[in-house]
C-alpha cells in the first residue's frame, strides 16, 4: 500500500503531466521514471549520495541533471526528480513511480487487475480474459499475469476490491458450500 507521501508527490507530477501544455504523453513519463528507478537501485553509491546529508543539495542536483541529460528526459520529469531530490525524497522513489502509474491508469480509464491462472494464457485466453472483465466493469484493464500451481483449473482475477473466481476449486468451493448449507437445513 502506498503512503500519502508518495501520493502527494505522484498527484503533482500528474497533474503536471496532464497539462495540456507539457508535451509529455503520460506513458513516456512513466517509461521515463522507470529509467530514473532502475539506475538508482542500479548504483550503490548513487543511492548512498541520494541519500546522505553529506552531500549538499547544489551536488546531488548537478549530478541528477547531467543524469537527466543524458537519459534525456522530458523536462517536467527532470525538474520533478530535481524536486524529489530537494525535498530529500529519493528513498520514496519506487513508491511514487507506482502511484503515479495508478493516477495515470485512473485519468485515462484503465482499471489494474490481477490475474492468476492454472498454468500461461495464450494471448488468445488473455484478450478474452480482459474483454470480459472490462466489459463487466465498463473500463479498460491493464493485467498482471501470474500462474497459481494451487488452482486446478480456470482463473482468479481481482480488480480494486472485488475477487472474480473462475477456477476450478472455487466452483468446488461454492458446491460444497452449498451441499453444507442444504444440509444444515
Amino acid at each position: 500500500m502506498t503512503g500519502a507521501l508518495p501520493t502527494h508527490y505522484a498527484r503533482a507530477l500528474a497533474d503536471a503531466v496532464f497539462r495540456p501544455d507539457s508535451g509529455l504523453d503520460p506513458r513516456e513519463a512513466i517509461s521515463q521514471l522507470k529509467q530514473i528507478e532502475e539506475l538508482i537501485a542500479g548504483s550503490r553509491d548513487l543511492r548512498i549520495a541520494l541519500n546522505s546529508p553529506a552531500v549538499n543539495k547544489q551536488r546531488k542536483i548537478a549530478v541528477l541533471s547531467r543524469l537527466a541529460e543524458d537519459l534525456g528526459l522530458h523536462r517536467v520529469v527532470r525538474n520533478f526528480l530535481l524536486v524529489v531530490v530537494t525535498h530529500r525524497r529519493t528513498a520514496e522513489w519506487t513508491g511514487i513511480r507506482e502511484r503515479f502509474e495508478e493516477i495515470v491508469d485512473e485519468r485515462l480509464g484503465w482499471v489494474r487487475a490481477e490475474i492468476a491462472s492454472a498454468q500461461q494464457l495464450t494471448a488468445e485466453q488473455r484478450a478474452e480474459v480482459e474483454n470480459a472483465l472490462g466489459t463487466a466493469l465498463g473500463k479498460f484493464i491493464r493485467a498482471d499475469y501470474t500462474i497459481d500451481p494451487t488452482l486446478l483449473e480456470g482463473i482468479r482475477a481481482r480488480v480494486a476490491s472485488k475477487e472474480y473466481d473462475a477456477s476450478l476449486r472455487g466452483k468446488l468451493e461454492d458446491m460444497r458450500r452449498q451441499l453444507t448449507g442444504a444440509a444444515a437445513v
